[in-house]
Parts: structure tokens; C-alpha cells; sequence
């Protein structure tokens, strides 16, 4: 078994059991798992980020309204399918964690609508170790109760991340 294939079983397990579960109880009683795209090495970048100099402050509406600020640490710029394509790199202003929310042409037909998250890994000063086979929805996208930040227009892609997490459909389950 993959480490990937390992953390979505340990990712299920948490939906299904634990009471922290973003899925409701009624969910819970007839959830098997989410659905994921194959693992796609081609998607899994050590990349360096063009680091702003000057951080400026983003905010992002949520889901509920509400908002989420973030610095805006930098861009990522890389290729998928022969296209080249660029995302904003955010990081949480008071944890410092890196943020990547985006939208790509696989929504809404296959992934979540209003866009995907990923986490971003500093791997020494820089780069940075991006990996699309990890990206998963928003709680959002399980219980309109969460309140989930939405991908600002400059992370719409063109392109489609074909890995990680698909739409979840509640009928499946």
C-alpha cells in the first residue's frame, strides 16, 4: 500500500468514526469512503515559489458569508498536460501554515464546485513540495454548516488536476 493509498483508508476511517467528522451523523451510518482520482506522479511537484517581497494581506469570503484573511506568500508556476499554469500561494497569518484553494475545469462535473484545497509543504527554505494526489474538498462540501474559505478568481485554472479527492455525492452513499 502507497503512503497515498494509506492516508485516504486513515482519512475514510476519520470520516466514518470520528465524531469530529465533517459528515453528519445520518452520513456517517452510510458512508464506504470517498471517491478519488488514480495517484498521478506527473501532479507532484518540488517546486521554489516566487515569494513576495511584500506580503499583502487577502481576504477571502466563506461559504457562510463570512471571512478569512491570508497573506499572499507567493506564485507557483507549473505544467499540466503541455499547458503551463499558475496558482497564489496564501499562508495563514497567525498559524503560518500554506494554503492553496483552487478551482479547476474538473468542477463542478467531478470535483467539488466551489474548489478544492491543498496543503502546501515547505521542504527546507525553499521549495516547496506540491502535491495535486493530496488535494481534498473543503468540510463545505460535506455540511453546509462549515464555514469554508472560496477560492479567489486568480486560482481558477484552465487546466484540469485530474488527482486527489472527487466530488462527494451523499446519494452514494
Amino acid at each position: 500500500m502507497s503512503q497515498l493509498d494509506e492516508f485516504r483508508r486513515q482519512k475514510d476511517d476519520f470520516f466514518k468514526h470520528d465524531p469530529a467528522s465533517p459528515l453528519t451523523p445520518e452520513q456517517r451510518q452510510t458512508f464506504t469512503g470517498l471517491s478519488y482520482y488514480p495517484e498521478n506522479p506527473a501532479l507532484r511537484f518540488k517546486s521554489t515559489i516566487d515569494e513576495y517581497p511584500d506580503k499583502q494581506t487577502l481576504t477571502m469570503i466563506t461559504s457562510t458569508g463570512g471571512v478569512r484573511e491570508y497573506l499572499k506568500y507567493g506564485q507557483f508556476t507549473f505544467e499540466v498536460s503541455g499547458e503551463k499554469a499558475s496558482l497564489q500561494i496564501y499562508q495563514d497569518p497567525d498559524q503560518g501554515f500554506f494554503f492553496l484553494p483552487f478551482v479547476d475545469v474538473t468542477a463542478p462535473d467531478e470535483t467539488y464546485g466551489a474548489g478544492r484545497y491543498l496543503e502546501v509543504e515547505p521542504v527546507g527554505k525553499n521549495p516547496f513540495l506540491i502535491d495535486f494526489n493530496y488535494a481534498y474538498n473543503p468540510y463545505c462540501a460535506y455540511n453546509p454548516d462549515w464555514a469554508c474559505p472560496i477560492p479567489p478568481k486568480e486560482n481558477r485554472l484552465s487546466v484540469k488536476i485530474e488527482t486527489g479527492e472527487k466530488k462527494y455525492d451523499s446519494s452514494a452513499h
